[in-house]
Formats: structure tokens, sequence, C-alpha cells
């Protein structure tokens, strides 16, 4: 069951969602929508490498906007922390940025239950697009659960900026492997 905007609303007042900061008029029917950060960072490396942690830049969008470029891969951040220990959120572009030709996230719209923070953002653009801090740029919506719960207590928790892959943490080292 996904949850309808008053329930949104109802949840973000009792504590069971934390959308920090919440604005009643980001509420739509059956989601939530949420506003792009002030901060992008971007891989510096010509190739990006799974196994080891890759070095970013990272820009600051002023009041006047940044123009991203087709063929980069920009992460950015949502300006609210949102999480819950309760529903299970899942991000998705809003279909005006959407028509703008602007990915908003490639694959990965899950959120954990337990996980809080600002959710990073894999912007990529069709063609070159002028974005700014605080506009609307994702809706999250929240489904119920079923089944016990086990809080999510990963390496991304209490994400504050964009937050590079951290894949290689993930890895097996090769001795233990063999």
């Amino acid at each position: 069951m996904i949850l309808t905007g008053p329930e949104i609303t109802a949840a973000a007042l009792d504590g069971r969602l934390r959308i920090d900061p919440f604005a009643p008029e980001q509420v739509n029917p059956n989601s939530y929508n949420v506003r792009l950060g002030n901060r992008l960072a971007v891989y510096t490396s010509p190739v990006i490498d799974a196994h080891h942690p890759n070095p970013t830049t990272t820009h600051t969008i002023g009041s006047d906007g940044y123009v991203l470029t087709p063929g980069e891969l920009y992460l950015g951040h949502t300006f609210e922390q949102v999480g819950s220990n309760v529903f299970v959120p899942l991000l998705f572009g809003r279909s005006s940025v959407g028509r703008l030709g602007l990915f908003v996230e490639i694959t990965a719209p899950i959120g954990d239950i337990g996980f809080h923070g600002q959710w990073t953002l894999q912007l990529t653009p069709v063609r070159p697009l002028r974005v700014y801090p605080g506009m609307e740029i994702g809706q999250i919506m929240f489904f119920v659960a079923t089944g016990p719960v086990d809080l999510y207590a990963g390496k991304y928790q209490g994400s504050l900026g964009p937050q590079p892959s951290r894949a290689w943490q993930d890895l097996i080292p090769q001795a233990a492997a063999s």
C-alpha cells in the first residue's frame, strides 16, 4: 500500500516519517516533492573504478543556477533529510523535470527502512540544462512494509550532501574469496 498525501502529512507530524524541513505545500496526492540541494559532486578520473574510491570535485550551485552538460554524471542531493523506520521510501524524478530531459536517479529509487539523511541524486541531462538550488526535482513515495523490519545501518546512513559510490567497501578481499 502507498501512503496518500494526507497520510504522509500525518506521518511526518507524528514522527513515523522524518522530512526535515517539512513543507505542507510539497505534499502531493501520493508523494512528497523534494528539492535540489546546493552542491554537486563530479568524478574527476576519466575511468571510474568500482574496486576503489574515486575522487570527486564539488561545485556549489549559486542563485544564478548551474548548467549541467550531457555526457557527465552529477551527484546532487536533496535539500530535505528524509527517512522512516516504518515505511519504505522510493524516489523518482518529477515529470516536469523529466520533460526538461533530466534523469534524476539512474537505477536506485528504493530507500531502506531506517535510512535517514539527504538523498544522493544521480543527475544526467539529455541536453544542457540550468538547475537551481531549491527547485523541486524529485518526489518520494512511501510504502507500507509487512513482516519483521531490520533497520538500515549501512555506509550512507546520515548522509549530508552528495555521496560518491562506496561500492568498493562491499568487496570481499581477494584472499578471503579464494
